[in-house]
């Protein structure tokens, strides 16, 4: 394996294992600073080591295994003993070894889901909620403060501040390491559903990078999901973030060609689409609904089922895709939903009737930087005909997005209009 290979390796094993890491450091050490520094740690020695010796039978194992001797090696050397004293009440009262020993058991035993724990942590009322997302994404999806930066439509020295206000905020105040209960619960959940679904939609459409895709974080997110409807079973949205989480994942197999680029759901092979994850996610539709009445996930979620119910493309309802979209966008209006509308009006009643819902939306500063707006723009305008002005909005859709096959199939979409072939 070539040095570059090895690299590329590695990168992949961390964005894989880094938020276990992390985790389970913080349960060890109830501090997510130390913890999540203590992981990069590891990471560094891996970059150092693993060139030379090979990339181990158990990557992650050995990470940990190299995260947890350095906090041990931390504790003896008494840098982390004095800051957790009031923490480790008993520490005065045993000798070095054995509060070793101890923190020793807390990493290896089995207390509960930590990554769960690690998002309620970072979902604590004590932050904003923009540094509750931010630090989430950072420490559960692993994404780097450009991308969290990319998602919000701020400048990524904000985001990294944040970040470090955000740890900052929670060692100061020795914020517990657990999954709260009774009525806290109920004050984090919606935060908390945020966050795992934006580390979803990082895995479901990268918004960076040269993967379109990023199956095992949005499966994380899943995973997540599933957790927290065992935690709220009453909890109609949760219900509702799991089933349009499964529905959406169910299409992995089917949103990328042999050589990794993006099919669009128009042109996926419907037969390649997960149809147990459907009716996983179905089932968890039909719970969300009869808890009460929709809310933003619930209602995400039977515009995805609609997608899911469809045997083939030209077979799905988008006129109540549509009226769906204008019942979300009621409750939660966003630009982004107005614009998703437009695409379902352009399929239910013509592309001219879907570019005149998009044209009111050129002056939304939330749209101005992203590749959303130009690139529906443009689809309506190849549809129609109008091929030069369809041209150009793919073009600068293309320049707007940071995911690579994202912007090659753009590019490919312009040079479709440039050859005069309208779809």
């Amino acid at each position: 394996m070539t040095h570059t290979e090895t690299h590329q390796a590695i990168s992949a094993v961390w964005r894989i294992e880094q938020a276990k890491l992390v985790a389970s450091l913080a349960r060890m050490l109830r501090d997510i600073g130390v913890a999540e520094e203590l992981a990069q740690d590891a990471l560094v020695a891996a970059l150092e080591r693993w060139p030379q010796t090979g990339i181990p039978d158990n990557p992650g194992a050995w990470l940990m295994a190299t995260a947890k001797r350095r906090a041990i090696d931390r504790l003896r050397h008494r840098k982390l003993a004095d800051a957790k004293h009031a923490e480790i009440g008993y520490i005065s009262d045993l000798d070095q070894d054995s509060v070793v020993d101890e923190l020793e058991a807390r990493l290896d035993d089995d207390i509960g889901d930590d990554l769960l724990k690690l998002v309620f942590t970072a979902c604590h009322p004590i932050l904003s909620a923009e540094a509750r997302v931010a630090l989430t994404l950072r420490l559960i999806g692993g994404l780097s403060t450009g991308e969290i930066a990319r998602a919000f439509f701020v400048p990524e020295s904000t985001v990294a501040q944040r970040i470090v206000r955000a740890k900052r905020t929670l060692a100061d105040a020795n914020v517990p390491y657990e999954v709260p209960r009774g009525d806290e619960l109920a004050k984090r959940l919606a935060s908390v559903i945020e966050v795992i679904y934006l580390i979803f939609n990082e895995g479901y459409s990268a918004t960076a990078g040269e993967d379109w895709i990023r199956p095992q974080l949005a499966d994380e997110a899943v995973r997540l999901g599933r957790i927290l409807a065992g935690l709220a079973p009453n909890e109609a949205d949760v219900h509702g973030l799991v089933a349009l989480m499964e529905i959406q994942a169910s299409r992995f197999a089917a949103r990328i060609g042999p050589n990794g680029e993006p099919v669009l759901l128009m042109d996926q092979n419907r037969a390649r689409w997960d149809h147990l994850l459907i009716r996983r996610g179905l089932a968890a539709l039909t719970r969300a609904e009869a808890l009460g009445p929709r809310g933003t996930y619930t209602l995400q979620a039977a515009i995805a089922a609609c997608h899911a119910r469809a045997p083939t493309a030209d077979q799905t309802d988008w006129r109540r895709i549509a009226g769906l979209y204008a019942e979300l966008g009621a409750i939660a209006p966003s630009p982004v939903v107005e614009l998703n509308r437009a695409v379902a009006v352009g399929m239910a009643e013509g592309p001219a009737a879907g570019l005149a819902v998009v044209e009111p939306l050129a002056t939304e500063p939330a749209l101005a930087s992203s590749h959303l707006l130009p690139g529906v723009r443009a689809d309506l305008l190849m549809k129609l005909g109008r091929l030069a002005e369809a041209k150009l909005d793919f073009e600068r859709a293309a320049a707007l997005t940071r995911n690579l096959r994202e912007r090659q199939l753009l590019l490919e979409r312009a040079a479709t209009c440039a050859n005069g072939i309208a779809v």
